[in-house]
């Protein structure tokens, strides 16, 4: 069976629906693979995949187009299906059984840009520092101590 563990981008935002008594997120995954082109740009790969059960709804609102997340798809598997112009088409598709979120974005668009000087966290104060070691009580040696 293959697998395909990577960071994966969205195409759409995750539609979730029910199945039977689950419910199912369905997903356009894209990755980019191989050398760059003569244009610059790696090939993309696009993978059809499905998110069920709790997860799917839990995680749906963080799955927008465009955000960037770790995604374990099992079961890859070519599709066979007619396209709109009633040709024979193919895709990747399988079953996420896995999803690491990915940075939070601005907009929910999966911007990697820095966020404005407004939005900057705010800087932590430095650890007060730590008192100096005592010496041990009289009477005990350092090679007393067991740790």
């Amino acid at each position: 069976m293959a697998k395909t563990i990577g960071l994966m981008r969205l195409g759409r935002d995750a539609e979730v629906r029910m199945v039977g008594d689950q419910q199912v997120a369905n997903m356009s995954l894209a990755y980019n693979y191989g050398k760059k082109g003569a244009d610059g740009n790696r090939p993309t790969q696009w993978i059809e995949a499905a998110l069920w059960g709790k997860r799917a709804e839990s995680l749906a609102p963080f799955l927008k187009k465009g955000s960037l997340h770790m995604f374990v798809v099992d079961d890859v598997h070519v599709e066979t299906y007619t396209d709109k112009d009633g040709y024979e088409a193919f895709k990747l598709a399988g079953t996420i059984s896995d999803v690491e979120l990915g940075p939070k974005s601005e907009g929910g668009q999966g911007s990697s840009a820095p966020a404005a000087a407004g939005n900057a966290p705010a800087r932590r104060q430095a650890p007060a520092p730590q008192p100096q070691r005592q010496a041990p009580a009289a009477g005990i040696d350092d090679d007393d101590i067991p740790f």
